[in-house]
């Protein structure tokens, strides 16, 4: 069986020979050039043969043109640090601009994702490109008190800048279609109960992750959404347009027994990137793996951490996933 047959037939609830897997991290500094960002992609893939790639780029890149700054600063988990941004006063989201997919740094991330493919199609990897909710891009713009503010005293000034935002993802989207990628993994940040009100994320978010999820291509055969929190709005994200959904299952609600009720498609996780990844041993890792195939009846699992992994997490884990489930080194 095939990667693409192994994931479709688990995105439909059928029989098959095993789980499909995949971790994801990012890449400080190498991602911040096309060649170096492929080159570290491609590396991991062909070390590991996941499943699937899902490309990961530095979480500004949709909006560093707008002269947003950002520097890694030695995070475990690979995220750069704003240290500039973009939005001082409600008016200015009223000033932004949808940006070119083709210049600046998304069109370097473009460029990337071309090489990337280049590179693995031999073995006909599916391959997905991280995308990040405009919700999401207004945090990086503005910050995280600045944006509560202004959509709670300014709801039409932000609902401007989404709207801008919105468009600027739906162009960089347009210009991946040219790409040989399966989807996209789109990351969705407020729909937490930590983070904002459920009417909030349904005035702020939910409109335009609709309608970026909308808006793919039908070739496009293996969109996932990623929501983000220890108390995400589940029942919201499941009604999306997505074959796969992502969250922390293991830290957080609901368990994958739970989300196998809610959601149609494949569950992604089973580990925590923490606890089991990062802290753990391969053999706590073989166990926890075979724990949660039995959780959902070997049906709809795609075995995988709940957030990307941490940089530091040891080899000898990350090989015990893809043993876990290939029944090797048990």
């Amino acid at each position: 069986m095939n990667k693409r047959e192994r994931i479709t037939k688990t995105i439909a609830g059928e029989a098959t020979d095993r789980p499909p897997t995949a971790l994801w991290r990012h890449w400080p500094g190498d991602d911040q050039r096309a060649a170096d960002f492929a080159h570290s992609t491609i590396a991991f893939q062909r070390e590991y043969d996941w499943d699937f790639v899902r490309i990961v780029p530095a979480e500004s890149f949709s909006v560093t043109d707008y002269g947003l700054q950002d520097e890694w600063q030695g995070s475990p988990d690979g995220r750069r640090v704003i240290i500039r941004r973009v939005i001082q006063r409600s008016l200015d989201w009223t000033d932004l601009r949808p940006l070119d997919p083709n210049r600046g740094t998304m069109g370097r991330q473009v460029e990337a994702t071309r090489l990337i493919c280049d590179g693995l199609r031999h073995d006909e990897t599916p391959i997905i490109h991280t995308i990040y909710s405009p919700l999401a891009q207004a945090e990086m713009v503005a910050g995280k008190e600045l944006l509560r503010r202004h959509l709670r005293t300014q709801p039409d000034r932000i609902q401007t800048g989404l709207n801008t935002l919105t468009e600027s993802t739906l162009r960089f989207i347009d210009s991946l279609k040219k790409q040989p990628i399966d989807g996209i993994a789109y990351v969705i940040r407020h729909a937490d109960y930590d983070e904002l009100a459920e009417e909030e994320y349904r005035t702020y978010g939910l409109p335009y992750d609709r309608k970026v999820l909308e808006s793919l291509p039908d070739k496009w055969w293996f969109n996932s959404i990623q929501v983000e929190g220890k108390i995400p709005m589940f029942r919201n994200c499941a009604q999306l347009p997505s074959m796969m959904i992502n969250w922390e299952d293991q830290s957080g609600e609901p368990d994958l027994s739970q989300a196998k009720l809610i959601f149609n498609g494949a569950m992604c996780g089973g580990l925590s990137s923490r606890e089991h990844l990062h802290h753990g041993t391969p053999a706590a890792i073989r166990e926890q793996v075979r724990l949660v195939r039995g959780q959902v009846n070997n049906r709809r699992l795609i075995v995988s951490s709940g957030s990307l992994m941490l940089l530091t997490t040891p080899l000898s884990n990350i090989r015990a996933v893809r043993e876990a489930v290939t029944g090797v080194g048990g």
